[in-house]
């Protein structure tokens, strides 16, 4: 056996709080002795297991790392403090047994459904997913996360532990374990570790039947929701300055536009977060409620008990509310109270499922919403799509091509800098950590306006507003390429444009 040490300088030391941790090699390590040594296996390189530690000369302590994760590893030296922090997030068990090399969760009787359970929470949390999809099938129960927008697969269970454990997950969402031929959701709060290492999670659960059992999607919301602002979420300072100037007006509509999954609420949450709490009367109306904020009233729509979208917002009117966020403007009586809103002195935020931020304006006027209406109403649309964030640490440059800089519409880039994904400790192998958001913004001035109530076409308006100024998704996102934040790729992938010419 031969184990290669690699000791980097004090100033070059892996900061194990930002490491990307794959569970399927942290948790083949007995609690004890990861904890005891100070080793936490994060991730495979050249068929190498990379194990950040304190001491990497403890010859002992790697060797019966090698033993467990039965491949060589490679040791590299990290922060003793961060590295601390981040085993004990890991293991708030220390007495934890590790998993046998590539065996499925450790859990072996039906009835320890428990343990299943937050087995697979745990290696969502680690790999930082923010879905966690159940899936039955003819051979097996596939369960899959995604990972920064990607599913991958975590492993595959024998369809005989389907029922246990989306029974056990039902019971902690409070849904109806009996019905198995109706589709159920509900929500819960995992929590794990204790003191200063304790995690809480909210956690979002739907159920629909498939033909070999039932399927179970979790949405891990919570992730994310400590440090959530504009900057962070990727709104480059010109965007911010519109975005800052719309919130702050005293009445209005501002729209967020997207696809499911584009990050619409968290840009919501991002807007309120930076408001003053203090002066202002903020609530929500929410289906359910993603992110709780303490600052602020929220209010929980539950179709089932005939809470809608538009009776709890013509309630909450009633407040003497400053800024209202509707969840979703899904129909015409929601989007009537809304415009209506806006135009007594209540600055409205929602959102929309339409491709583009000119869109929004016909799919209000398709919904019913008098053209003039929303003309006197709409202070704001944005459009918005997620890419992935190129890592730092590893991310490549070269220059962009020309074909590349042609399906960007910036045919005179060619050659400038960019930079490709790679792979390292710090993402897992992946070239990317973390997605940020490319948007469309849509500042509604006079001249819009007078467009929208003389029922002009989208395709006009869009024009107009590209005239004025507006940056469209894919110019946005060509600025993060050349910026070197994201990849040619993923802004080509989840931008409309023209694809790349051979």
């Amino acid at each position: 056996m031969s184990i290669e040490v690699t000791v980097a300088p004090e100033n070059e030391l892996l900061n194990a709080e930002n490491l990307r941790i794959d569970p399927n090699l942290a948790l083949r390590v007995p609690a004890n002795l990861a904890l005891r040594r100070m080793m936490l296996a994060f991730a495979t390189a050249e068929k190498k297991v990379l194990v950040a530690c304190a001491d990497p000369t403890d010859r002992a302590g790697l060797d019966a790392m090698e033993r467990y994760l039965n491949m060589p590893v490679v040791a590299r030296r990290a922060d003793t403090e961060t590295l601390r922090r981040t085993l004990h997030r890991v293991y708030p068990d220390p007495l934890a047994p590790a998993l046998r090399p590539g065996a499925a969760p450790r859990v072996e009787a039906d009835d320890d459904s428990i343990a299943l359970t937050d087995e697979i929470l745990r290696f969502a949390v680690l790999r930082q997913a923010s879905d966690i999809h159940i899936e039955p099938r003819r051979d097996g129960v596939r369960i899959r996360l995604r990972v920064d927008g990607q599913l991958e697969e975590l492993r595959r269970l024998p369809l005989a532990r389907l029922t246990g454990l989306i029974s056990r997950l039902k019971v902690q969402c409070g849904m109806d374990i009996a019905e198995k031929r109706a589709p159920q959701d509900g929500s819960f709060v995992w929590t794990s570790g204790a003191g200063r290492d304790r995690m809480a999670v909210d956690i979002r659960a739907a159920t629909v039947p498939l033909k070999y059992g039932e399927r179970m999607t979790l949405r891990l919301l919570n992730q994310q929701a400590g440090g959530l602002t504009l900057e962070k979420l990727g709104m480059l300072p010109a965007d911010m300055q519109c975005f800052a100037d719309a919130i702050a007006a005293p009445h209005g509509l501002i729209l967020i536009n997207g696809p499911t999954g584009s990050g619409k609420s968290t840009t919501l949450y991002a807007a309120i977060r930076g408001m003053d709490h203090e002066s202002l009367n903020i609530i929500t109306v929410e289906d359910p409620i993603e992110y709780e904020m303490e600052e602020i009233s929220q209010v929980s729509v539950d179709s089932a008990e005939k809470i809608t979208f538009a009776n709890s917002l013509r309630s909450v009117l009633r407040h003497d509310p400053d800024v209202v966020m509707v969840g979703e403007i899904r129909d015409l009586e929601t989007a009537d109270v809304a415009i209506k809103a806006g135009l007594t002195g209540h600055l409205v935020m929602s959102t929309l499922h339409t491709n583009s931020a000119p869109g929004a304006v016909t799919r209000l006027i398709d919904m019913g919403v008098q053209p003039y209406l929303v003309a006197a109403t709409l202070r704001m649309s944005v459009a918005q799509r997620l890419v992935r964030r190129l890592c730092v640490n590893c991310r490549k440059p070269r220059a962009l091509r020309a074909g590349e800089a042609a399906a960007l519409g910036r045919g005179g880039a060619a050659g400038e800098t960019v930079y490709d994904a790679v792979g390292c400790p710090y993402c897992a192998g992946r070239g990317y950590a973390g997605r940020l958001g490319v948007y469309e913004i849509m500042v509604c001035d006079d001249e819009i306006h007078h467009l929208i109530g003389s029922k002009a076409t989208e395709h006009r308006i869009r024009e107009v507003a590209l005239l004025k100024g507006m940056r469209s998704l894919r110019h946005d996102a060509t600025d993060k390429v050349l910026a070197g934040i994201t990849s040619v790729a993923e802004a080509i992938e989840n931008t409309d444009g023209p694809t790349i010419r051979k």
